[in-house]
């Protein structure tokens, strides 16, 4: 155990991007065959939270300068699929954190985000060629640490995180990779479409995952899971998720008929 979660807290460590995705790859290879009790027995001391490895570039701002993504441009598209790269890193970092950090949780638990992590590698490898064919490198352009800081924001408890991260950021990006699709589409670059179209099928079932384990933790701590969850987001996103809901992904991912009538602002 204490070899996995070693690997995995280097690879959540590693700036460049290709050691990050290599010792991702050596954690999912060296989870096989560990039982609950190697991970409960040996699980030490958390990375730091404000200490995930990243590159010096992209230069992190605030997500009002970011440049504008004119999808009608090659420079708009390149921004675009720059964008979509920064947060399959982004995510790659996450799932390692949630790996390392929630001690006491079933093994199942440490499989499932550690299959996520090598899914969100994957999907960095995807975007970053693609960008790469277009004459961009993953850095080129400033990005936003918004994913990230929700990372530190819930570090403290198992709940929040699965609630926040996967059920509120993630599943946004369900919601609005179909109308990206489009616009790709629209000016020629089906592939980028197709790309999306691997990530959207994996990132469903990353929400659901993270919808899974939220209700887990409620039915350990004898809470509603609807009513936490709508706590949660009133705590942390006051001012609503708001824009356009994919509905039927959704609910493949976990959402009950209770919150998606909620998100609705139908009860």
């Amino acid at each position: 155990m204490a070899v996995f979660l070693d690997t995995v807290r280097e690879a959540l460590l590693a700036s460049n991007p290709d050691e990050k995705i290599s010792l991702t790859r050596l954690a999912m290879r060296s989870l096989d065959g560990l039982k609950k009790e190697h991970i409960r027995n040996s699980f030490g001391e958390p990375t730091d939270v404000h200490a995930p490895g990243r590159p010096e570039q992209p230069r992190l701002v605030l997500p009002k300068s970011l440049p504008k993504r004119a999808m009608g441009t090659l420079e708009g598209r390149k921004i675009m699929m720059h964008a979509i790269a920064h947060i399959e890193f982004n995510a790659i970092n996450l799932a390692l954190d949630a790996v390392q950090r929630f001690d006491d949780m079933p093994l199942a638990f440490y499989t499932d985000w550690m299959r996520i992590a090598a899914e969100e590698a994957y999907h960095f490898e995807l975007i970053r060629a693609h960008l790469r064919h277009l004459g961009g490198e993953y850095g080129d352009y400033p990005a936003h640490n918004g994913l990230w800081e929700m990372a530190e924001t819930t570090a403290h408890d198992i709940l929040d995180r699965m609630a926040l991260v996967p059920r509120v950021l993630e599943a946004r990006g369900l919601d609005v990779t179909p109308g990206i699709q489009k616009k790709f589409i629209n000016v020629g670059d089906t592939h980028a479409a197709i790309l999306l179209d691997i990530i959207f099928k994996d990132e469903v079932g990353h929400v659901e995952v993270g919808s899974r384990w939220f209700r887990y933790v409620c039915k350990e701590r004898y809470l509603k899971p609807t009513e936490t969850f709508f706590t949660l987001v009133q705590k942390y996103f006051p001012k609503g998720i708001g824009g356009v809901l994919n509905l039927d992904a959704r609910e493949q991912a976990g959402f009950s008929e209770a919150e998606l009538k909620i998100l609705l602002g139908e009860s």
